[in-house]
């Protein structure tokens, strides 16, 4: 089961640099593993990480089999208006999850 934790202040000034934590529950199995019968366990890794702030994106990273399980994303963005922060996770079959947060600025 896949579950999503945003670390995101709920105000800020305008200009302020706010720091932003995205995590995702997810195995990330790269593949590569074997489990206790010799069998291999199949690939299972999200691809590609993005956020948008007030319809921008404003981070993105793209995931390898290298990234552990339950990827944690620390970012900054700089406080400009307010509105959503959109969070979106794709894997590799194309299945997504998402969330919002709101940033208040004054």
């Amino acid at each position: 089961m896949t579950s999503i934790r945003l670390a995101v202040p709920e105000t800020a000034s305008v200009g302020e640099v706010i720091e932003v934590k995205a995590l995702i529950r997810h195995p990330m199995e790269s593949g590569h593993r074997r489990g206790s019968r010799g069998e291999v366990i199949p690939r299972d890794i999200i691809t590609r990480f993005e956020c948008k702030y007030a319809g921008n994106v404003v981070f993105a990273a793209d995931f390898h089999p290298g990234i552990a399980a339950n990827p944690l994303i620390t970012f900054y963005v700089k406080a400009s208006q307010s509105g959503n922060l959109a969070f979106e996770w794709i894997d590799q079959h194309g299945e997504s999850w998402s969330d919002t947060a709101t940033l208040k600025v004054t």
